[in-house]
């Protein structure tokens, strides 16, 4: 008797253990035809995309750090702080055609653009082939291919290592056939292919300018300078295989063999975001060179190991269960297109969910350079808004989960980044507006540039002079110490940051004519507004969504420098100023007004729902401390509606999530996961979704809107914002049972949640610190003492 329990205890761990693994891969029956049927891999400096072709398989290469262009000149428009006093003139006047127009000259360069690398081609020339299945293994980090040909078994494993730092790419035939296929290689940049000792070496230069893509056709739009253009290297090795390998002037092929295994090694001359990568770069030859080498002591199997046992270290730290779906039984495409049809699929939400945290550890672990609008996966010379840094949400909105779903190391490029974009914003402040601290505006890359985009003039005022970009950036230093209690980073990294967008913002802010201080001139992030007398403008004084962001920059600086016990009389300052901010105000509809003056929206379900800051991310609005200001927010989203582009949805979860409505908040998860076909260059803004291989569509592919979906879920589920750990606040009736393990709470804990039948079931909280919590469900409140490492459940 005892020998069968025993027997049976094994096979339920075992299903227990393929359940788990089975929740965490995403397949198709088919090779990839576009870019976003592709399987993304990457570890965080490399990225590549998988399409799983039999003819040919193409792997598309990135490098987090291969930009056009070269270091930035903050100080390149020297007219522009002239034109600060002419143009709060005209807006005092009310005369908003002219701020509009002078806005014009108060402008600088385009950012620049992330740049691809090129593809590396495998030609196989299976053309009649059965039994095809492509899987992506999220928990592992691995893409298999695997299929049969003339009733052999051909398979292509790959994974992206960060602890060997190269691309690795198993293949093996088991039956009659035997494997062989030629490697070769192109780019859309300048570039040039040969071969040494049976190694494909592959190298070019990065554009020195690529215009943005929303410019549209000019003439040239795309330039090189062979001195100062960033270069890139790549070397393709053969190793560990029984077939025989030979080599022409551009290709290497190998033939009859049984198994082969390539390592892929690629570096770039980055050197740093304030030096020439031309002349003063790093010598990429001998970085892609020592990387090969260092893979070549291993063989497959401990290159594997290590690579899994380093990506499942993050990954695993946080697992969810919201119910039951079809699991793995169709391919993500169909069931993302049955979902949308409106049947039930728990299990997707949760894929999508820990889908954004394979991302991030796959994108987000090089230092000083933070995931763009792409991540790090991007095919085109001129991508979609040069898939830079667009800070007015979209950057910032990358790493919203990062901290609360327990990855907070991948927070450190952007933190990292945002200490380079305060050396070169504090130079912006001083040109641009005659102000001390530090500024920058709705679009950066990766040499930290601040000044405000426009091509000196032709950009529109509503999206090119935003300047909220330092104190929106400055949230996650601050978000950063809340998570963690870290004061040796509060003191040296996060303070001085809060610090320097608090001068440069208490010297920005001006009275009105009651007054309270305003911010002017201001737009609303891509938003425009009629006004009572019919123009339809940008620019304007006193908008919310600045002295939101002010706010909450400003409650952080305060509780920084109390907690380090610093700075009293900036403190005081800055605390007399929070007290003259122009207050919320409510506009006739009911709504949150977004306008110093209660106008009309040219597009009242706009993208953008900037002046709801103060609800998510910040904490100006709660419920429990300013109901009327939530339901006015209330309103504003359903005027909004949960309709929108891709990352517009994302944020309206974390709205609804924030409002403690799980069924709004839910309503925005099935939107988002609306199934959107594959397709490329589209500029569209017919709508959001998900694509075939569940990339956020903005459309086009934006990946911000897969990170603000997945924190808008934690938020539905735990939220710490006002001090106390808050359990299930939005939980949906479609999810009556479930679990999550390993979420963060700010002050320092890891929380685990089990519910059913809609109601909390037990709670575990684990601080980091010796101290006390406040634990809240609905209307119960534990406040309890706790000591460091010990875990107590609710």
């Amino acid at each position: 008797m005892k020998s069968k329990t025993t027997f049976i205890a094994i096979i339920l761990i075992s299903w227990s253990t393929l359940y788990s693994q089975s929740k965490n891969k995403i397949w198709f029956n088919e090779p990839a035809q576009v870019f976003e049927e592709a399987f993304p891999l990457g570890n965080g400096r490399v990225g590549a995309m998988l399409y799983g072709g039999t003819m040919t398989e193409r792997i598309s290469l990135n490098e987090a750090t291969f930009w056009a262009g070269g270091p930035v000149d903050p100080n390149m428009n020297h007219e522009a702080k002239n034109y600060l006093p002419v143009v709060r003139e005209a807006l005092f006047k009310e005369d908003y055609k002219a701020a509009d127009s002078l806005m014009h000259f108060v402008q600088g360069k385009f950012s620049d653009s992330y740049a691809p690398i090129g593809n590396l081609l495998i030609d196989i020339g299976h053309k009649n082939i059965t039994e095809y299945k492509r899987i992506l293994n999220i928990q592992q980090a691995t893409a298999l291919v695997q299929y049969r040909y003339n009733n052999t078994l051909f398979t292509r494993e790959s994974f992206v290592s960060h602890p060997a730092q190269v691309m690795v790419i198993k293949l093996t035939a088991a039956g009659k056939e035997k494997l062989n296929f030629t490697l070769r290689a192109n780019s859309l940049l300048q570039y040039s292919v040969h071969t040494s000792n049976n190694q494909l070496l592959f190298s070019g230069i990065a554009p020195s300018r690529a215009e943005p893509s929303y410019r549209g056709n000019m003439p040239n739009a795309v330039e090189y300078d062979s001195v100062n253009s960033m270069r890139f290297y790549a070397i393709v090795a053969i190793k560990q295989t029984d077939g025989k390998v030979n080599s022409t002037d551009t290709s290497v092929s190998i033939q009859n063999a049984s198994s082969a295994v390539l390592i892929v090694s690629v570096a770039t001359s980055f050197n740093g975001f304030d030096k020439n990568p031309g002349t003063n770069g790093k010598n990429e030859k001998t970085v892609a060179k020592a990387n090969i080498a260092l893979a070549s002591l291993h063989n497959y199997e401990t290159l594997k190991q290590q690579h899994i046992n380093d990506f499942r270290k993050y990954f695993d730290r946080v697992s969810i269960d919201l119910g039951k779906g079809p699991t793995n039984s169709l391919p993500v495409n169909e069931r993302l297109k049955k979902f949308t049809a409106g049947a039930i699929d728990n299990d997707l939400a949760a894929l999508y969910f820990q889908f954004a945290r394979y991302l991030m550890i796959s994108a987000s672990r090089t230092n000083e350079v933070p995931m763009n609008l792409q991540g790090i996966w991007n095919e085109q010379v001129r991508p979609p808004w040069s898939s830079n840094y667009t800070t007015n949400i979209n950057a910032e909105m990358n790493y919203w989960p990062a901290e609360v779903t327990n990855l907070s190391e991948m927070h450190q490029p952007l933190l990292q980044f945002i200490g380079n974009l305060e050396k070169n914003g504090r130079i912006t402040a001083k040109n641009y507006y005659n102000c001390n601290g530090w500024v920058m505006h709705h679009n950066s890359d990766i040499w930290a540039m601040t000044n405000p985009v426009g091509d000196f003039g032709k950009g529109d005022p509503v999206w090119a002079n935003w300047m909220m970009g330092a104190a929106w950036m400055s949230t996650h230093v601050w978000e950063h110490f809340a998570f963690t209690r870290d004061t040796n980073f509060l003191q040296s990294m996060a303070y001085p940051i809060l610090k320097g967008a608090a001068e440069f913002c208490n010297e920005f802010l001006i009275k009105d004519k009651n007054g309270q201080l305003v911010t002017a001139p201001c737009t609303s992030p891509e938003n425009t507004y009629v006004t009572d007398k019919g123009y339809t403008g940008a620019t304007f004084y006193g908008g919310t969504a600045d002295l939101a962001m002010i706010r909450e920059l400003f409650y952080n600086v305060i509780e920084s420098s109390k907690i380090l016990r610093t700075d009293e009389v900036f403190r005081t300052q800055i605390e007399n100023s929070l007290q003259q901010l122009n207050p919320y105000r409510l506009g006739k509809k009911g709504n949150l007004q977004e306008w110093y003056y209660d106008w009309e929206d040219t597009d009242p379900k706009h993208r953008h729902i900037s002046h709801l800051f103060g609800n998510f991310p910040g904490r100006s609005i709660t419920i429990q401390q300013t109901p009327e200001l939530s339901k006015a927010v209330r309103k504003s989203l359903e005027i909004r509606t949960n309709n929108g582009t891709g990352w517009s949805i994302a944020w309206k979860i974390c709205q609804w999530a924030r409002l403690r409505d799980g069924e709004m908040a839910y309503d925005a998860i099935k939107k988002i996961l609306t199934y959107y076909p594959g397709r490329t260059n589209e500029e569209k803004y017919s709508g959001g979704g998900t694509y075939p291989n569940l990339f956020d569509a903005h459309p086009p592919f934006q990946i911000d809107g897969n990170f603000g979906a997945t924190a808008g879920i934690a938020e539905m589920l735990l939220q710490s914002h006002e001090g106390s750990i808050d359990l299930l606040p939005a939980l949906p009736k479609a999810w009556p049972t479930g679990n999550i393990k390993g979420l963060r709470a700010r002050g320092g804990f890891t929380v685990d949640i089990s519910w059913k039948d809609g109601k909390l079931l037990n709670a575990s909280i684990t601080p980091d610190f010796d101290g006390s919590a406040e634990v809240r469900y609905k209307e119960k409140v534990w406040k309890i003492k706790v000591n460091k490492g010990m875990k107590y459940r609710i």
